[in-house]
């Protein structure tokens, strides 16, 4: 890191939201013979990249190919990366990636202990939830876990509301605020003008924000309606449950009217965390403050006497049901945490055994030639 420089950042990568932050993550012998460049997608091992003035076709160095050791190491879509461009700058080869100031991932779905990048350097995530099926307060301590886990600011788009009475929006409103009362929440309708107005008021030019939420919430469709064009395309939601089809099927970083950058996402159909203490912290607050009185200072909160989070469910003052998604993401955190710890030390030996194989092998070739 180098704080004392001065590079000059031209003014197209400022729009697009380059910041002072990220200038000190580089030095300026990295950009003798390199540009500065943005993930816009990520297609397997190739990406789109926007140097603010055009956006082209990139891949990685084979050479980080090869050294690349978990997710971590692979660009994702709000990456700030160095290139290399060629052919007359239609095309570009990824060297490094800049260092992340925020990064959102989630376990992969399933039972495979491996976890997925859903966005790099994103300044406030949108979690949205339609006030219909989808509506849902533990689903909602998720995300919240993962985005605080990042250091991220959240908001929370609650669309559909004109499917509900002003009375029962309330409601619902009153009952994440009882819970979590310094969060922002948007009621809102894609089919109101003025109501998608007042997101719009939220976007702020050169930030960046993230849409994530079930697929069918209407992610899509507020994205369009920001745009002021159908240049997405949206699927319809089935009536007995109010689930949709993945109208995204890849995460895309666009620029908006005003100079706001938002990042569409698939709807996540599991959520599943690893390491999440401070996210944890951070939306259970009501829980961490009981813990504090617990007698015990390692109290697991699930059989201790004289714990305080356990008295407070037992008496009302703490719902269970919160309670109990705090108990199980902290299982689930531990337990993929250790799981995939081990699984990188399994891979890193069965590493270490082909690369001794591969160098026998070649001094036994050289051998008998």
């Amino acid at each position: 890191m180098n704080t004392q420089q001065n590079l000059k950042i031209p003014p197209e990568l400022i729009q697009l939201g380059f910041k002072p932050w990220f200038e000190e993550q580089i030095g300026a012998d990295q950009l003798n013979e390199l540009n500065i460049a943005r993930i816009v997608t990520v297609d397997k091992n190739r990406c789109l990249i926007s140097t603010g003035r055009q956006i082209l076709s990139a891949e990685i160095t084979g050479k980080r190919m090869f050294a690349a050791e978990s997710p971590l190491d692979f660009p994702t879509v709000g990456d700030w990366v160095t290139v290399k461009l060629y052919d007359d700058d239609s095309f570009a080869i990824i060297h490094d990636i800049i260092p992340r100031k925020t990064l959102l991932r989630r376990k992969t779905s399933g039972k495979k202990i491996e976890f997925q990048l859903i966005a790099a350097n994103i300044d406030t995530a949108f979690i949205m939830q339609s006030l219909d099926f989808n509506y849902n307060i533990r689903r909602l301590e998720r995300y919240l876990t993962m985005i605080h886990e990042s250091r991220i600011q959240p908001v929370v788009l609650l669309s559909k509301q004109d499917l509900l009475s002003k009375q029962d929006v309330s409601v619902r409103i009153s009952d994440i605020l009882k819970l979590m009362p310094d969060l922002t929440i948007i009621p809102f309708s894609n089919q109101s003008q003025s109501d998608v107005r007042k997101i719009q008021k939220v976007l702020k030019a050169k930030d960046t924000y993230c849409l994530l939420g079930s697929s069918g919430v209407g992610k899509t469709t507020l994205l369009n309606n920001l745009m002021k064009d159908d240049l997405f395309k949206t699927e319809s939601v089935r009536e007995k449950d109010g689930k949709g089809k993945h109208a995204t099927t890849r995460r895309q970083l666009t620029v908006l009217e005003n100079g706001a950058m938002i990042i569409d996402t698939p709807g996540l159909r599991e959520l599943g965390n690893m390491e999440i203490e401070a996210g944890l912290s951070d939306t259970f607050q009501d829980i961490i403050q009981l813990s504090g009185q617990c007698r015990f200072s390692d109290c697991t909160h699930t059989h201790e006497n004289e714990c305080a989070v356990l008295a407070a469910v037992n008496e009302g003052r703490l719902s269970q049901k919160r309670f109990e998604n705090y108990i199980k993401m902290k299982k689930e955190s531990a337990y993929n945490e250790m799981s995939y710890v081990e699984k990188r030390h399994k891979d890193k030996k069965l590493g270490k055994f082909y690369k001794s194989v591969m160098t026998h092998k070649k001094k036994t070739d050289l051998k008998h030639r």
